[in-house]
């Protein structure tokens, strides 16, 4: 795939302001792409970036090309195809260098963590420090026979994957078949679903997976994290 780096270019893929919640100074800096059906502000992203700040990981927002549009006409498309989404991120990895120079993190909400993967699988010359997916697409629904697997199984980078224990596209006993590089870390959470939400007779609530979830992520990132400065 024939993806072009520039971190000095005005970006072309997007318009949109990015949405920051800066931690305090000194503090890593995770990128976090949205998912496929909802905006880089929904419920879940608004809240998982506010736990990390909180947990002293500052995070940055965007969103793919697809979404943008359909905020503007409010009417629903479907995901862009993958070399725009990886050229997006590739861009957004580009401005945000011009901006912070300490240890970088990207990842993202189900496809938003699997397109930060893929490109990160691709190029390896990025200068990132690893990859964070919450809720992490294996395969598609009712697919469990037809892994998004192959890309993980020789990972470069350090990769954590948080995921509810009965995810549909991707719960424990499933993914427990697929070969995953050592590189990659997977923390359950029990009974949570493609969004870590748990039943309520399971006695946890989404709450608590999200604060577990914002937990976990800060604790991987810091164990491999150096600074040198946030404009």
């Amino acid at each position: 795939m024939a993806l072009q780096s520039n971190a000095l270019a005005i970006l072309d893929c997007f318009s949109m302001d990015l949405i920051w919640n800066r931690a305090e100074t000194g503090s890593p800096l995770l990128v976090l792409a949205h998912g496929a059906g909802a905006a880089m502000d929904s419920d879940f992203m608004n809240q998982m970036a506010d736990l990390l700040m909180t947990e002293g990981v500052s995070v940055v927002r965007f969103e793919f090309p697809y979404m943008q549009e359909r905020r503007e006409t409010g009417k629903k498309r479907p995901p862009d195809r993958q070399p725009k989404l990886l050229q997006c991120w590739l861009d957004v990895i580009g401005q945000i260098k011009n901006e912070y120079n300490g240890s970088l993190y990207v990842g993202g909400k189900s496809m938003g963590g699997r397109m930060a993967s893929l490109l990160v699988s691709e190029m390896t010359d990025l200068s990132l420090s690893g990859v964070v997916c919450l809720g992490y697409p294996f395969h598609a629904l009712g697919n469990q026979d037809s892994p998004r697997t192959e890309h993980l199984a020789d990972f470069p980078l350090p990769m954590l994957v948080v995921q509810g224990s009965r995810d549909a596209m991707g719960d424990y006993a499933t993914v427990q078949g697929y070969e995953l590089s050592e590189n990659i870390e997977l923390h359950w959470l029990a009974d949570g679903n493609h969004d870590l939400k748990p039943r309520v007779k399971s006695g946890f609530t989404h709450q608590q997976h999200m604060i577990e979830a914002a937990k976990k992520v800060s604790d991987f990132i810091k164990t491999k994290f150096t600074y040198t400065g946030l404009n």
